[in-house]
């Protein structure tokens, strides 16, 4: 079974996103914010892909503030990391954001909140799933 990590401060979100992915699309779901344990998971490979939520309110890295983009960048740049599928998932859906925030990151793909159509975003999820 593929499994989601996502990173998420809102816990309404996170539910929602977790029950979607679970009944939907078949997938085992971890959920957190702490940086420390995105890292481990993402490291060890506790995840197939992750879900990243840009505006992280409550994150903190080695004692300074980071967001979801921050998280992104240091995953894509690190080559134990650097292929495991990351998707921002944000409220933050002006013109423009969606491609700002992929060339900032580096991240593979974009959901803009709230998820109204379930199929398409597991579908999206699905689109970046690695095979193995």
């Amino acid at each position: 079974m593929k499994t989601v990590l996502i990173v998420e401060d809102d816990l309404v979100n996170a539910r929602v996103f977790s029950k979607i992915l679970t009944k939907r699309g078949g997938m085992a779901v971890k959920h957190t914010e702490n940086v420390d344990e995105v890292m481990q998971i993402a490291k060890s490979r506790d995840a197939d892909i992750i879900l990243m939520d840009v505006s992280l309110s409550h994150s903190v890295y080695q004692g300074q503030a980071v967001d979801g983009i921050k998280i992104t960048k240091m995953l894509k740049a690190d080559p134990d990391t650097a292929d495991l599928p990351i998707i921002l998932v944000t409220a933050h859906a002006m013109a423009g954001d969606r491609e700002s925030f992929l060339a900032e990151s580096g991240a593979d793909g974009y959901i803009s909140k709230p998820v109204v159509d379930h199929q398409e975003f597991v579908d999206t999820i699905l689109e970046l799933m690695p095979e193995s």
